[in-house]
């Protein structure tokens, strides 16, 4: 038993107030269900790729083609994320403006659109006949069906996950902080290296990882945008599409392959956070 703070005793362990043993019980069987739910898929992924000779038979050629294309692109569009993003984030998280809902709710859309719309639209802004696929195309420029697609693709579904966790890591940081610092003489451009993005650095990176893995992850936008071409806008993702076509084994290999990357670079970054908030 433990001992409430008014002296009477309590057949409750520390937790959060008022939670009955039984509650506890409960929302602990909810939650290991929803995580088995996470993970036997995965499990079973991995296991019919090691035991069931789908890697033997994976195409060698095209699997690392489409790897290396996949991670080079979605480098590349987490750059630009957070180089085009992180300005926006600051605007929407510090500044009031007319039309700020209008603004937060494009931020927003494409996570809610279906891929394939994102993709559609991306056609219609950037092709021969889109919005601005004339004025392109009398520069030289033609994005449609070619790597840089790829790449437009992945920025416009991952860029409101950056933008939505930098906003509120920006939004989060203590402006009494940055004041005091600016009356110590500090300029704006030291306050914000010093005070703003280390206190919403744990937001920012939780936004980048997001961001890489939606890109990583992408595959409606990139289909319809770009295409599936191998060698140039066949990711990984469109590559798994592709086998599963004719072969399954060679789907679950590439499949694979995708899961291992994400899980890796995931697991680095947390490690990585963790070694950075623990003392000495």
């Amino acid at each position: 038993m433990t001992v409430a703070p008014s002296g009477v005793e309590s057949d409750q362990a520390p937790g959060l107030p008022g939670t009955s043993r039984a509650a506890r019980i409960g929302s602990g069987a909810l939650a290991a269900i929803a995580l088995l739910f996470l993970g036997l898929p995965i499990v079973g992924l991995l296991g019919r790729a090691l035991s069931g000779g789908a890697l033997a038979d994976a195409p060698l050629e095209a699997l690392l083609d489409a790897l290396v294309l996949s991670l080079a692109t979605s480098l590349v569009t987490v750059i630009l994320v957070v180089l085009l993003g992180s300005p926006l984030a600051w605007v929407l998280a510090r500044r009031s403006f007319r039309g700020k809902v209008i603004a937060e709710t494009l931020v927003d859309l494409p996570i809610v659109l279906p891929p394939t719309v994102a993709g559609l639209a991306l056609l219609l802004a950037f092709g021969r006949r889109g919005v601005v696929g004339p004025t392109l195309e009398l520069v030289g420029i033609s994005i449609p069906f070619t790597t840089l697609a790829v790449v437009v693709a992945q920025v416009f579904v991952a860029a409101p996950f950056y933008i939505r966790a930098a906003r509120a890591g920006f939004q989060g940081v203590d402006r009494h902080l940055e004041e005091v610092a600016a009356v110590d003489g500090a300029s704006g451009a030291r306050v914000v290296q010093r005070i703003t993005l280390p206190l919403a650095a744990p937001a920012l990176a939780a936004g980048l990882v997001l961001a890489w893995a939606r890109a990583l992850g992408e595959f409606g936008a990139t289909i319809m945008f770009a295409g599936n071409i191998a060698g140039r806008t066949r990711t990984l993702p469109l590559l798994i599409y592709s086998e599963f076509q004719s072969s399954l084994d060679a789907a679950v290999a590439a499949a694979s392959v995708l899961v291992v990357a994400a899980v890796g670079v995931l697991l680095a970054l947390r490690l990585t956070h963790w070694r950075s908030i623990l003392p000495g």
